[in-house]
């Protein structure tokens, strides 16, 4: 998909949960104007800088068909605004940040070219709302994951490489008073992500086992391994694969694919922010204030 230009980001779209059962099916985003009203919520949030109320007012609390469709009307958006899709991202893998919004079912969100960072590239924080930070294992995939019925091993055969990445969340909603549909009509709560520069394949590498410790300002915020992970990055990569299939756009070669946190997101702050995965290296978040990234 990178490089070209994508289709309209709608159809048909049916919801997957953790065990791969498909749950329910929408059609184009036009077909009821409170998704247009909770997508033009998000959008003023996004464009003002002041958060907004959450958007289950308006598609209710557990209608995931709704909020899919909201989150499709927002990617519509970006891309003709000139944005390019580089990857995607799988959001609510931990138990940990489950636990911290009382969401437990993963999802799904879109990540655009200027959402993507360097190992130590300055990030202004005022381009975000209520940041948090999560570190994770990014996958870059060679080989397109087109089946609706991907398993672990076709995630394995398609994985170019990985690389240690801190994702930075960030929601519309005030407050983060999310519920399942808020964080997906919100694209998945999605920010950006901050990638390392040193590739590693998969050979050999026992991603459930995978110590993450992140740091800020050389103390530790949060913890966590691989296993946090729907048990695995793995898993989670081939839940996503199948999900996205089922909706008409599958994970492409080239894509970035964020597979979900390690450990317990934490409040993004002015400074660095270092995560180190064992057996993938390190990568830092540096996040500075507008006056920081002028100097």
């Amino acid at each position: 998909m990178s490089g070209q230009s994508a289709p309209a980001w709608s159809g048909e779209h049916e919801v997957t949960d953790a065990s791969g059962a498909t749950t329910s099916t929408i059609g184009a985003p036009d077909a009821d104007a409170s998704w247009r009203d909770a997508d033009e919520r998000l959008r003023a949030a996004a464009r003002t800088g002041v958060a907004c109320a959450p958007v289950r007012e308006l598609i209710g609390e557990t209608d995931e068909r709704a909020a899919y469709a909201v989150q499709s009307l927002g990617v519509e958006r970006r891309l003709a605004e000139g944005r390019r899709i580089v990857g995607r991202k799988i959001g609510l893998t931990s138990p940990a940040v489950q636990a911290q919004f009382g969401v437990y079912t993963p999802d799904y969100g879109v990540l655009l070219d200027d959402m993507v960072f360097a190992d130590r590239e300055p990030i202004d924080l005022g381009r975000f709302l209520q940041p948090r930070a999560e570190a994770e294992v990014a996958f870059v995939l060679g080989r397109d994951l087109d089946s609706p019925t991907a398993h672990v091993a076709d995630v394995i055969r398609a994985t170019e490489f990985v690389l240690p990445a801190i994702e930075v969340v960030d929601s519309r909603i005030a407050g983060w008073d999310i519920r399942i549909t808020d964080t997906i009509a919100d694209n998945a709560s999605s920010g950006a992500v901050v990638l390392g520069t040193t590739p590693h394949r998969l050979d050999g590498l026992d991603l459930a086992g995978v110590g993450m410790r992140l740091d800020h300002g050389g103390e530790p915020v949060s913890t966590g391994s691989g296993a946090a992970c729907l048990g695995n990055p793995v898993i989670a990569v081939a839940w996503l694969a199948r999900a996205v299939a089922r909706h008409g756009r599958p994970l492409r070669a080239g894509e970035v694919i964020l597979s979900g946190a390690l450990g317990p997101m934490v409040a993004a702050a002015e400074g660095v922010f270092h995560a180190r995965l064992d057996g993938l290296g390190e990568v830092r978040a540096d996040f500075t204030t507008t006056e920081g990234a002028a100097a």
